[in-house]
Parts: C-alpha cells; sequence; structure tokens
C-alpha cells in the first residue's frame, strides 16, 4: 500500500508540472496506458492472496481514479491557457482607422443623363423607353424616310438577319422609333424624352458605333414653334448653367419635321479652347423641328387636329462639350485613370426625375 501512494504522489507531481498537451498526453499513456504503471498493478492481482485482492484492486482503481481527474483537470487548464495564448497573439486593435477604400465614381454619360432627365422632368416631360432591335418601319418608314434615304445603306446602318418574313431588322439608329411606340399607344397630349443606346456604322475621334441619345416629343393640339423655341432655350440654359446663353435656330432639313432647325448656341474660341456663352462664334448642339404631318398620320393622328414638335440630341456630344472631354472614344476604353479624372461622386449626381405624365 505503500507503494501505492508513493506512485499516486509520483504521478499527481508529474501531472502538475506538465507544461504542453504532448506532455500531459505521455504521463497519461505512462499511468493509463496497457502497458503504463497503474495498468500493471492490476496485473499483479493475480498473485495475491485472496484476501488482499479485494482491497489493493480498490485502492488501485482509487489511484486511477484521482489519476485521470487530475489528467482531466490540467487538459482543461492547458487547453484555456493555449486558446489565452492565440486570442492574445490574434488580438485586433478595434480603436485603430478603417482603412480607406477605393470609391467608385459614376460615369460622366450616367451623370448626363440624369441632369437632361432632371431638367426636362421639371419642364413636365417624363421618360419613354424602346427596343434597341427594331424593325425597319419604326426606325425609318414611319419616321418618314424614304427608301433612297442614305441612312438605309449598308454602310450607315447595322442589319441583322432577315426574320420569317424576309424583313432585315436593324440596330436603331436613333431613339426616334420610341416616339412612333408611344404615340401609336397613346393619344395626346404627350411630352416625353427617350435617352438610349443608339448605333450607327462610324468611328472616330467624334464617333462611335454605339452611342447615346436623348429625344423629346411633344404632341398636342395647340403646339407651335414658340413652345419648341421655349422649351429648348431653357433647357440650354439649365444644362450649361449660363443664364444669358444666346440660342439660335438656324433651318435645317429632316424627313420627319417640318420645318426644322439645328439649335446652336453662343460661344468663343481663344488659344485652342472653346468657352460656352456669349462670344462671336456659335457651337451646333442638336436638331429639332415641328412633327411632320405624314409621321402624324402613319400613328394615326389627324394632322389637321393635332401637332407637335420633337428634338434630339447627342449625349455624348452635350458631355464632352460641358466637361471639357476631347475624344468620343475615351468613354468607352474602361481606363480606370479617366474615370478617376472625369467621373462623379454620389453626391455630385442628381437624383433621377420621372416627371409628370402628360
Amino acid at each position: 500500500m505503500q507503494s501505492l501512494d508513493a506512485l499516486k504522489t509520483e504521478l499527481l507531481g508529474k501531472i502538475e508540472t506538465a507544461d504542453t498537451p504532448p506532455a500531459l498526453d505521455a504521463i497519461r499513456i505512462d499511468a493509463l496506458g496497457k502497458k503504463g504503471v497503474i495498468s500493471e498493478q492490476l496485473k499483479s492481482l493475480g498473485a495475491m492472496p485472496a484476501e488482499e485482492r479485494k482491497s489493493f484492486g480498490a485502492a488501485v482503481n482509487q489511484v486511477k481514479q484521482e489519476v485521470s481527474d487530475a489528467l482531466s483537470a490540467k487538459a482543461a487548464i492547458l487547453a484555456k491557457a493555449e486558446l489565452d495564448a492565440k486570442l492574445a497573439a490574434e488580438a485586433v486593435d478595434v480603436t485603430l482607422p478603417v482603412p480607406s477604400a477605393s470609391l467608385g465614381r459614376f460615369h460622366p454619360l450616367s451623370r448626363t443623363i440624369e441632369e437632361i432627365t432632371a431638367i426636362f422632368a421639371d419642364m413636365g416631360f417624363s421618360v419613354a423607353e424602346g427596343p434597341d432591335v427594331e424593325s425597319d418601319y419604326y426606325n425609318f418608314t414611319a419616321l418618314n424616310i424614304p427608301p433612297e434615304h442614305p441612312a438605309r445603306q449598308e454602310h450607315d446602318t447595322f442589319y441583322l438577319n432577315a426574320d420569317e418574313s424576309g424583313l432585315r431588322p436593324v440596330l436603331r439608329t436613333q431613339t426616334s422609333p420610341v416616339q412612333i411606340r408611344t404615340m401609336e399607344a397613346s393619344e395626346p397630349p404627350i411630352r416625353i424624352i427617350a435617352p438610349g443606346r443608339t448605333y450607327r456604322s462610324d468611328h472616330d475621334a467624334t464617333h462611335s458605333p454605339m452611342f447615346h441619345q436623348c429625344e423629346g416629343l411633344v404632341i398636342g393640339t395647340d403646339i407651335h414653334m414658340g413652345h419648341l423655341k421655349g422649351c429648348l432655350i431653357e433647357f440650354c440654359k439649365a444644362f450649361f448653367g449660363v443664364d444669358e446663353l444666346p440660342v439660335r435656330f438656324r433651318p435645317s432639313f429632316f424627313p420627319f419635321t417640318e420645318p426644322s432647325a439645328e439649335v446652336d448656341i453662343g460661344c468663343s474660341r481663344k488659344d485652342g479652347g472653346l468657352k460656352i456663352g456669349a462670344g462671336d462664334d456659335w457651337l451646333e448642339i442638336l436638331g429639332s423641328g415641328m412633327v411632320h404631318p405624314k409621321v402624324l398620320a402613319n400613328c394615326g393622328y389627324d394632322p389637321e387636329k393635332v401637332q407637335g414638335f420633337a428634338f434630339g440630341m447627342g449625349i455624348e456630344r452635350l458631355a464632352m462639350l460641358k466637361y471639357g472631354i476631347p475624344d468620343l472614344r475615351t468613354f468607352y476604353d474602361t481606363d480606370l485613370r479617366w474615370m478617376r479624372h472625369y467621373g462623379f461622386m454620389g453626391h455630385d449626381v442628381p437624383a433621377l426625375h420621372t416627371g409628370i405624365v402628360g
């Protein structure tokens, strides 16, 4: 019994001084393994007299239980110490400032579309949309564009494969088809703008195969040229932020309007630069006119009872003029340096207005 007490004291001492889980596991194997010292004590029971076997067996089991309890308690202590050390080593200082993230920018085209929409919304216009792939009828015929017109040629327009009827759809060359679809589906009064993507077979510093336009349409019973002029003059002043901006209307020709007019704004050129406002020069920015009677008739309207005006502008061109962007092609280069220079932060972009229908 004395040797068993000494064995217990020795094992408990080793457990107490163990400082790592592997060291503690080695003590467990040495004490309780198949060839451990306590297991060897139990094996010796067979050689003892019967009267001693019972008391010695109970004493060995008591030592085994105490050693097992001590091992479990020490394992918990070592596990906690290991976790505390790991947490201390991986601690995060929550008082440190958050690393600054790279902020995105609104594309100048998105900014320009929002600005145009907001200005016309304040005039009571709503936004209308239509498909990018159009039929020949909506893109040309309904707009009074004759079959021999250059815009119908392969070198100017992207044609798709013929459909079941043998007709070839086109990628719309303007957003004017939206005007036709709106008139077919609505009764006057109508007051809409139609911003969107358009496509033409052209590519240089001032032209792109895909670009953006915004067209406008007003239809009513008493609409005249004075309404057209007043609307576009106010738009030009608001968009360019020049209260005394000179605006002139120059006679022109478009198949879908009669009379037609190009709209110019005043500017001055000096040392290769351009300044919009009062000056000795003019800059063309958009086309306009009174809706042609044939277009009204194609949409089911009586030209003797209703009339209206329409206009169209290139969004890239307006953005280039307002923000001093020299090359149209850079709009589509996906160059982050360009975006950081010309892009706009979120709070710089006006909220989208829906306007007032009709």
